[in-house]
């Protein structure tokens, strides 16, 4: 008789150390009282294994899932039975047709589900149970819900007065909830009546027009000043604004000031960072050069790093890497270098160089002098190795607008050179031009500037310059902070991580 029952679905418990197993018989022995399964599922999860074996000892609770043919007769109680013939198993054996039979269980209350464990990461599937024909549908209602109970399953609603399926079928769903929570949320969010969405569109005029803006405004404003907080003003007064620099929290803003000169300044300028830059006078600023001198700083070193400075600022003014690259070889800058017999046109010698090391195109304007400074004439050494282009005449100047004008002409003595011609020749050229320009280290007096800068570069500190200066940049050429001190000069370097920076007049 145990062979009756090959095929047949079954779930055993084993308690709680082996757990729970499901699958269909394939083997009974009676003889050592085992009962083999096939295509085994262990806690929910398919078995590695094809087949796992089980004794009657290990076995706590058996429950038959479907019975294999629909010819058995067997009629089924609340518990499941078998004819298995193996002890101690928790399930009761009926009698069979032939009259044989005998109650082997370890009887379990049907009214008390079994826990089975369950993994949460693995999806749980509902089980084809397809019921005899002997055995009466108000049992199968109480199969299906005991094994819905005991194991989480959820049963279709009407699925017993389905129309397209047998009326004692239930069809298997997959699902990949836990305990139902998934299944609420998805009703909540889709389980409205598609019917009751209206299928007219929504009227935003007519909405917008029950709304009285002004009646509000009225309403709010009246109540504020009633209570006496401040009015929120109506819509048509427009907010303050405030520049990227301003501090709103801040009646005036924070000075910081880290550099003090020993007399008061005529005129103080400040950098991006707030930092507070005054001016000196020139006889000051030569005093400072010429310490400077004392301890090492010569001449050929500040003019090497005032060029160098010069041509980073006119690189930059030129378009920086956006123009000079390998790429805009028919865009090359050009730049008219016009220079005095003196020191700061030793300069702009030095910043010609630079530019013209860069593939910038240099005309350099210096007028013919019976003897020339030696530092002009080893500038005008070290130029002439390059491709630069010297001229001594206004006539070989460029007749069209060059990209920028370097003024090195003035300087804060020898004032006799602006009475000679070939001064007053290039200041009417750089005038008509209309190129923009840059002043190295231009003089203070206004009047002495034949040629209005859009920006000017001051050496270590600024002098007073004027509105015809432009803007006025700062660059640092090498005066160690200690020489700064025996002048008298309290300094911080607010230059940071740069060497030539602008400043703001305040």
């Amino acid at each position: 008789m145990a062979t009756d029952w090959l095929g047949s679905i079954v779930s055993i418990n084993c308690g709680e150390s082996l757990g729970v197993y499901q699958g269909r018989v394939s083997a009974v022995d009676q003889v050592s009282q085992t009962i083999s399964l096939t295509r085994p599922f262990h806690n929910g999860v398919k078995c590695l294994v094809p087949e796992v074996t089980f004794r009657a000892g290990d076995i706590t609770e058996l429950k038959i899932l479907e019975i294999p043919g629909p010819g058995d007769s067997r009629q089924c109680g609340d518990l499941q039975q078998t004819e298995m013939g193996i002890p101690g198993v928790g399930c009761q054996v009926g009698p069979s047709q032939n009259g044989t039979g005998k109650v082997l269980k370890k009887p379990i209350s049907s009214s008390t589900p079994q826990n089975i464990p369950r993994r949460t990461d693995v999806k749980n599937q509902d089980i084809i149970i397809s019921p005899q024909q002997q055995c009466s549908k108000s049992y199968m209602d109480r199969h299906v819900e005991t094994l819905t109970q005991s194991k989480g399953f959820r049963r279709r609603h009407n699925s017993w007065s389905s129309s397209s399926r047998h009326p004692n079928q239930v069809t298997p769903k997959k699902s990949g909830l836990k305990n139902g929570q998934m299944k609420s949320k998805d009703d909540e969010c889709f389980g409205d009546d598609i019917d009751e969405i209206p299928d007219t569109d929504f009227d935003f005029e007519g909405n917008l027009a029950l709304f009285d803006k002004a009646a509000v405004f009225e309403e709010i404003e009246t109540y504020e000043r009633r209570s006496g907080t401040r009015s929120r003003g109506t819509p048509n007064e427009k907010p303050a604004r405030y520049r990227h620099d301003e501090n709103i929290l801040e009646s005036e803003p924070i000075v910081y000031r880290r550099i003090v000169v020993p007399q008061n300044a005529n005129k103080e300028f400040c950098t991006d960072s707030g930092l507070v830059v005054p001016s000196v006078s020139y006889e000051l600023h030569k005093k400072l050069l010429s310490v400077a001198e004392k301890h090492g700083l010569t001449l050929e070193r500040r003019l090497e790093v005032t060029g160098v400075c010069a041509s980073q600022m006119a690189l930059s003014l030129l378009g920086g890497p956006n123009r000079l690259n390998p790429k805009n070889v028919h865009q090359r800058p050009t730049v008219a270098l016009l220079c005095g017999p003196h020191v700061k046109g030793a300069q702009g010698i030095s910043c010609g160089r630079h530019l013209s090391n860069h593939d910038v195109h240099i005309i350099l304007f210096l007028p013919n002098f019976v003897k020339m400074l030696e530092s002009i004439t080893n500038e005008l050494n070290l130029f002439s190795k390059t491709q630069g282009q010297q001229v001594s005449s206004v006539k070989d100047l460029p007749d069209t607008p060059v990209d920028l004008v370097i003024n090195c002409l003035d300087c804060h003595e020898n004032a006799f050179l602006r009475d000679q011609p070939w001064y007053k020749a290039v200041v009417d050229w750089a005038n008509q031009n209309r190129a923009p320009v840059l002043s190295i280290d231009p003089p203070i007096n206004e009047m002495e500037q034949g040629i209005d800068a859009k920006w000017s570069l001051a050496l270590g500190l600024p002098l007073p310059l004027g509105e015809r200066a432009g803007r006025v940049y700062l660059c640092d050429i090498g005066i160690p902070q200690k020489v700064f001190q025996e002048v008298g000069i309290n300094y911080h370097s607010p230059f940071g991580c740069k060497f030539v920076i602008p400043l703001h007049s305040t």
